[in-house]
């Protein structure tokens, strides 16, 4: 019997992405239109610049300052990496998200909106835009109560002068995520807009069969967090 393949971020990355593709033909998609952003937060240039050279090019992180202290660097060496916030953004953080960040996911509230906004049109850099919602009216999580997305969403619009792609999603740990996947892709055919980021390394899969168009794998790709990440939000809060 032949010995495993060796346990290697590059093995990881490459299950990850077969899994996609399986699931993207299994629900009947087109190759390719539910998208992998390898969730990076917590690990450092090192541990990233493989997963980069076995040509992954799409990444997300939590936080803008962490994001700012790795990833010009690899920038560098790959120019056409895209970068996701997929973490909590404060406002007074909106100029360095602006100008790092290829698309912000965590929209949820007007005073975001108007400083993103305001730096959208300062810096003429237009980083695609999500909506989170938070779907399990989770008093702990970030997001907009699924009863007030659209109206929010209408604002973002019309008063601050947003471009709004998609709405992005956590189930509550320990619940069945396929009703918040649903529920999400209800909502963003409602509201008019086509981009779903939903689903982890948990439960992409699941995802990919209610519409992901963006999932969210850190843990399934790079392994076990560094030992600093038990001080920092768990994979939830991210991807």
């Amino acid at each position: 019997m032949p010995d495993p393949a060796p346990d290697t971020v590059q093995s990881r990355l490459a299950s990850v992405l077969a899994r996609v593709e399986a699931r993207e033909a299994q629900s009947g998609r087109a190759p390719g239109s539910a998208r992998l952003i390898a969730v990076s937060k917590t690990f450092g240039v090192d541990e990233i610049r493989p997963v980069i050279a076995a040509g992954q090019r799409r990444f997300g992180e939590n936080r803008v300052q962490e994001a700012q202290a790795k990833w010009p660097l690899l920038r560098e060496m790959t120019d056409d990496i895209e970068l996701h916030l997929i973490g909590p953004l404060q406002s007074n953080k909106a100029k360095e998200a602006v100008a790092l960040f290829d698309a912000i996911h965590t929209v949820d509230r007007d005073k975001i909106a108007g400083a993103l906004a305001d730096e959208i049109a300062k810096q003429g850099r237009k980083p695609q835009l999500f909506v989170q919602v938070n779907t399990g009216l989770e008093p702990q999580k970030a997001g907009i109560a699924p009863r007030e997305a659209a109206e929010f969403v209408e604002r973002c619009r019309t008063v601050h002068g947003l471009a709004i792609g998609g709405l992005m999603c956590i189930p509550p740990a320990g619940e069945a995520a396929g009703p918040h996947f649903a529920l999400l892709a209800k909502m963003a055919a409602e509201i008019g807009v086509s981009e779903l980021s939903m689903g982890m390394s948990g439960d992409f899969e699941t995802a990919i069969a209610f519409g992901a168009t963006h999932v969210r794998v850190g843990g399934a790709i790079f392994g076990s967090r560094p030992p600093i990440a038990s001080t920092m939000p768990e994979e939830p809060t991210a991807g």
